[in-house]
């Protein structure tokens, strides 16, 4: 079963200092990769004289990227990344920006520099717990539909999309420990009328 995490749903700034060298730090959500980029391209857009505009992102449970935009290798990218995955968040990207102070850190100033950056950042921001789920397609006749939508919209479940054709048929997001017993409540609400199958693995907000 997928593990839960952690994750942001508006974005947050914070700058640090080192030796003089400014670190402004911006975090932002990212379900996927064009997401992730589309965000590094305004930041980079936002400080074109930068000396460097470091990024890295965390997304799903395979995929991590970090990048140094040119300083030395595995100084910057690398401990953003192990930044994000230390404190259990995915679904996230972080640019920091550097100003170059005058004073050179070294490698290990470097990634303590980056790593902090991140790390003080998510202090700052207001994490959401995302928990296991499984997507399930609950489908019934039309003269059905109303009363089971209003049911299912009340509940704590998530309709995710209602497609209309011979039956109408609701995607749901149900908690992976709820499904039995969500699909007995459906069972129960439709006299047994109702087709339920279970699909794909998801996350919701806890």
């Amino acid at each position: 079963m997928p593990a839960p995490y952690l994750t942001i749903t508006t974005p947050v700034e914070h700058e640090t200092e080192a030796r003089r060298s400014r670190f402004i730090c911006a975090l932002a959500p990212a379900r996927t990769v064009e997401q992730a980029a589309a965000f590094i391209g305004e930041r980079r857009q936002k400080h074109p004289s930068a000396t460097h505009n470091c990024t890295a992102y965390v997304i799903g449970e395979r995929v991590q990227k970090g990048d140094d935009d040119g300083e030395p290798g595995g100084t910057a990218g690398t401990p953003m990344v192990q930044a994000l995955v230390g404190r259990g968040f995915s679904d996230v990207v972080a640019v920091v920006t550097r100003y170059f102070g005058g004073t050179l850190l070294g490698a290990g100033g470097l990634v303590r520099a980056y790593g902090s950056a991140v790390t003080e950042t998510l202090d700052r921001a207001e994490p959401v717990r995302m928990v296991p789920a499984r997507l399930v397609s609950v489908a019934v006749a039309h003269d059905q539909a109303g009363r089971v939508e209003n049911d299912l919209r009340a509940s704590r479940h998530l309709v995710r999309d209602v497609a209309y054709a011979g039956e109408v048929t609701f995607a749901v997001a149900v908690g992976a420990d709820e499904v039995a017993a969500f699909t007995d409540w459906v069972a129960g609400l439709t006299a047994g009328r109702a087709r339920v199958s279970v699909g794909e693995d998801l996350h919701v907000p806890e």
